[in-house]
């Protein structure tokens, strides 16, 4: 075989978050080759993951009741089947992985420790020191994945395309971080499984690490899988208004516990918008600071007399946050402001992780599987990785591997080495028009010009950045269908089309090629 092809023997996860982690873990014996762009668990938004995992493991709470909770919060767009599924198996999950060694707060009897967050009916979150959920569990399944044989796993690679051919995914093409300018790599495999995480770095401010930047949709929708809800996009309100990116992120669980949204006077002003205030639905909560905030209304999250000190060990990823810039959150009320938190739409799967294109599975937030409809629910996102992860390791583990003389031949790289540098200036105006034209509030002018912003970016620049290429590729599926969307729902608020209409209670699936004359009518 030649030097730049790398035959996986099996299995391609391109991703080293939980979803990628977990769906190689699951996959053993069988071989599985995973890919990463960073040391493992320094780029992913797992690892990030302060609130926990939401699952129905408490005296009195049922596999129902979150699934209505999750159908409640998703405004008419969850699958309910999808949701009762991945309600159900939320336990089994939780205890796979406590097998694998996360450390999940118990109380003094060893019960499993929840907390509530905003509109869960009930206390159901499993939660690591209060908000150090993500770290503490990638970090225990980082400690297995090493120690398990069957997982190759290569750090500083990055995948730009996948490799399609006779319309079957065979593999894909990656470069190494440490030698852009090499030839692409070749990585041939039986089944290709996109762990690659959300769209964060599409955005200007955003609680997610910069390299995740919706390279897993750009690529995907290129190589011809659908792409489903791309338009709803969640932003948490609480970020942390600091001059930082990523911009850190105050979780949610310090309102359950009490914390309150006050303005420059001291006013609670949630109630002023929402009967639940405070633990109202996220984009409510979202639209409300950003409509304070865009006013020049300083807003803030006030811990300081419902948690008080205890803010320093019960949420010691905040308290660490806001001491490095510069705020006791003991004694001063937080800065915040809205920042894009989670993508609910991505590559459409079906209830076994199988995108569109043959050969292809992907789970985590990279996905769009019916789960969180218009508005994820609080803490599902881990749930949900986990189990599609397992779903897929059972789908692919029942596959036959394909004979090697009857593996198809890999295409040519559909590109050379990488440009030595990126176009940075052009990847911060894409981030600045997103942000500006489809972030909290939208209307047509607003992604008209956000459209035809993305054409010139990726005309001008794009032919010699796959990377790039990947992200406007994204934000036009974003754009486009937040453009074609003409009513407010969930995540996607259009102040020209502020109602909800019940006509359009179905899910967007649209393709590049969709997604390009959208934007070409749009931009002409």
């Amino acid at each position: 075989m030649p030097d730049n092809q790398f035959d996986t023997g099996g299995t391609l996860i391109v991703g080293a978050g939980l979803a990628g982690l977990f769906t190689a873990l699951k996959l053993a014996p069988r071989p599985c080759t995973v890919l990463s762009p960073e040391p493992i668990g320094v780029g992913a938004s797992s690892a990030w993951a302060q609130g926990g995992i939401a699952a129905a493991v408490g005296l009195g709470d049922t596999a129902e009741a979150h699934a209505a909770d999750t159908v409640a919060a998703g405004a008419g767009l969850v699958d309910a089947d999808i949701a009762l599924g991945v309600t159900s198996e939320g336990a089994a999950r939780i205890f796979d992985l406590l097998d694998y060694g996360a450390p999940f707060d118990r109380d003094e009897e060893g019960r499993l420790l929840q907390s509530k967050e905003a509109a869960h009916s009930t206390n159901r979150v499993v939660r690591v020191s209060g908000d150090g959920a993500g770290r503490a569990i990638m970090d225990a399944l980082i400690r297995t994945v090493r120690d398990t044989p069957s997982i190759t796993l290569l750090e500083g690679v990055v995948v730009d395309d996948l490799a399609v051919a006779e319309g079957i995914c065979v593999g894909a093409f990656g470069r190494l971080v440490a030698d852009p300018m090499a030839s692409p790599i070749h990585f041939r495999a039986d089944q290709v499984v996109l762990a690659t995480g959300g769209i964060g770095g599409l955005y200007a401010v955003s609680t997610n690490p910069a390299r995740v930047r919706g390279q897993g949709v750009g690529m995907a929708a290129r190589a011809g899988a659908v792409i489903a809800d791309s338009e709803f996009v969640q932003f948490h309100p609480t970020g942390i208004a600091v001059d930082r990116d990523p911009c850190p992120l105050a979780t949610e669980a310090l309102r359950g516990h009490g914390a309150t949204l006050i303005d420059a006077d001291g006013h609670r002003f949630m109630f002023d918008v929402d009967p639940a205030g405070e633990l109202a639905p996220r984009d409510i909560v979202a639209r409300a600071i950003h409509a304070r905030v865009a006013a020049g209304q300083p807003v803030f999250l006030d811990t300081r007399e419902a948690i008080g000190p205890a803010i320093l060990e019960e949420f010691p990823t905040v308290a660490g946050y806001c001491i490095a810039a510069g705020i006791d959150p003991v004694t001063q009320p937080i800065p915040v402001r809205p920042a894009q938190h989670y993508h609910m739409g991505g590559i459409l799967t079906d209830a076994v992780g199988r995108a569109t294109l043959p050969g292809l599975w992907a789970c985590g937030e990279v996905t769009s599987t019916g789960l969180h409809g218009a508005n994820r629910l609080a803490s599902n996102s881990l749930l949900e990785a986990v189990v599609f992860a397992a779903r897929i390791a059972e789908d692919i583990a029942g596959r036959d591997p394909r004979p090697a003389a009857r593996r198809i031949a890999l295409p040519p790289p559909a590109h050379g080495p990488a440009p030595r540098q990126e176009p940075e200036t052009a990847i911060a105006e894409l981030r600045a028009v997103m942000d500006r034209h489809v972030g909290v509030v939208r209307n047509r002018a607003g992604l008209t010009e956000a459209l035809a912003t993305l054409a010139r970016i990726e005309a001008d620049n794009a032919p010699g950045s796959r990377a790039l290429l990947n992200m406007t590729t994204a934000a036009t599926l974003i754009a486009a269908a937040a453009l074609i969307r003409t009513e407010s729902r969930g995540g996607h608020y259009r102040d020209d089309l502020p109602d909800t209409d019940p006509a359009q209670a179905t899910r967007s699936r649209l393709t590049q090629a969709e997604a390009l004359a959208i934007r070409a009518e749009a931009a002409g």
